[in-house]
């Protein structure tokens, strides 16, 4: 606190740089392999799925495997190497944006959508958030959307909105979508292949569920939107996104040129692919980055830049991005660090000894928490399911769970703390790409995350009650 002019101001707080968070937990991480017993399952490949699974009798004590110093920061660049997939489609979709832009095609049909949608803007979150939700809960999608996460960004800031609900739209949907997750592969596909139910069994229940937390959702975003609009300054991210937000002029909106049309056209029939081969033909971040480079080169010359002009923009918008694959790197490294220390077996075994003895009902929930913990160290959620679904099975048939209430459990707790956990590389690079410190991310989506806890303990409470299943 200090005086100025007889008032008594708050002393501004430099918001703490994302990375610097990471490193505190690396290190965090490295003293763990000290501290905490090295153990190990044995595993076997599943010839259905062919993912690597553990049998859930062998868990053993493994002599102890400390990091090294130099193996620690080992872990920043074999983190980027291992993230590279992801850190190079973020970077291509810098580029490719920046292009886009620089035509001035976004910036004329920005100011038109906006004005489009004047006294309707809530209905524009509702349609993103259950469009790219249900894309999730059918496809799976998830990383993907962070491609839109730049655009988004700019909609929201140019409506009156801020960068949280932005990040909370790209974010939140994909969460959403694989807490209902009808026919999620990765996760709800894996699961119930090792708990050995009928593929997408149970689908009935997991749509109600979806459709509990997208209606929750839209309601708790919607009424804060209005409050944001209402008084900006009540938005925690009002100060930093006056940095970025755009005076945008709607009384005189310039012609869209016929360029601005097939720029404009080029990127919407390239999302339009880029949808359609998720969905069709397993389009992944090489495949997808491939599109986006089709619409860097056809949106720059259609609109009227030259190849001089066309790299330079793209190396231009890929340098905005940078930091955020480093970011990313360094989630990598923290959960690399674990896993080559033996140490993240050890913490599931103990983490699955809390629930033996427990009551039905209180014990599904408990799995969930007990999910929603681990999935703070394997972020993976096909990877998750393999390490920790063979546990999970004989103990929730020893509780007398079923297993489709086992799967769901999962599926609740892989979904929800990917919205929080700093290990995320997704969580991580989303709310830097929009400059949300992460201290105001958790301020702002605590209310929410608790909103979505007590719908997942009904939800399973009243699963267990019916006899979800019937298997």
């Amino acid at each position: 606190m200090y005086k100025k002019k007889g008032r008594t101001v708050p002393k501004r707080v430099k918001a703490i740089n994302p990375m610097l968070i990471l490193v505190a937990f690396l290190v965090i991480a490295a003293i763990a392999t000290y501290l905490v017993p090295a153990g190990s399952f044995d595993r076997f490949e599943n010839e259905i799925t062919g993912y690597s699974i553990v049998d859930p009798d062998s868990y053993r004590h493994v002599a102890q495997n400390p990091i090294k110093i130099f193996d620690f920061f080992m872990a920043v660049p074999n983190g980027l190497a291992s993230s590279g997939n992801l850190i190079f489609f973020i970077l291509i979709v810098g580029g490719a944006l920046q292009v886009i832009q620089a035509t001035g095609a976004i910036d004329i049909g920005l100011k038109n959508l906006i004005k489009k949608f004047a006294g309707k803007e809530n209905l524009l979150l509702i349609a993103i958030l259950l469009t790219f939700g249900l894309l999730s809960c059918f496809a799976a999608t998830s990383e993907e959307f962070l491609a839109f996460m730049p655009l988004i960004y700019m909609v929201c800031l140019g409506l009156g909105f801020d960068s949280l609900i932005a990040a909370f739209l790209v974010l939140g949907s994909s969460s959403i979508g694989y807490c209902g997750g009808m026919t999620n592969a990765y996760t709800v596909g894996v699961s119930q292949t090792i708990a050995e139910l009928p593929m997408f069994s149970g689908i009935g229940y997991r749509a109600v569920a979806f459709i509990v937390f997208e209606i929750v959702s839209m309601i708790w975003l919607c009424t804060y939107a209005n409050k944001i609009r209402k008084n900006p300054e009540k938005s925690l991210m009002y100060e930093i996104d006056s940095q970025y937000r755009t005076a945008l002029d709607l009384s005189d909106i310039p012609p869209m040129t016929m360029r601005h049309k097939l720029v404009l056209l080029t990127f919407i029939l390239g999302i339009v692919s880029m949808v359609w081969g998720i969905l069709t033909r397993g389009f992944y971040l090489t495949e997808m980055g491939a599109v986006f480079m089709i619409m860097t080169v056809t949106a720059g010359v259609v609109g009227g830049l030259n190849g001089n002009q066309i790299c330079n923009e793209f190396v231009e918008g890929t340098k905005s991005l940078l930091w955020v694959g480093l970011v990313m790197g360094l989630c990598k490294g923290v959960t690399n660090i674990l896993t080559e220390a033996n140490i993240i077996d050890t913490i599931i075994n103990a983490l699955a000894s809390l629930l033996h003895g427990l009551p039905r009902t209180v014990a599904a929930c408990a799995m969930f928490a007990v999910q929603d913990v681990i999935n703070f160290v394997i972020p993976s959620g096909s990877g998750q399911a393999a390490v920790t679904m063979p546990l999970m099975i004989p103990l929730g048939d020893l509780l007398g769970i079923n297993r489709q209430v086992n799967v769901l459990a999962f599926q609740f707790g892989d979904s929800l703390s990917n919205m929080v956990t700093p290990a995320g590389a997704k969580l991580m690079a989303g709310i830097a790409m929009c400059n949300i410190p992460y201290k105001k991310w958790l301020k702002f989506f605590l209310p929410c995350f608790a909103l979505w806890w007590i719908i997942s303990f009904i939800l399973l409470t009243i699963a267990t009650l019916i006899n979800y299943g019937p298997f």
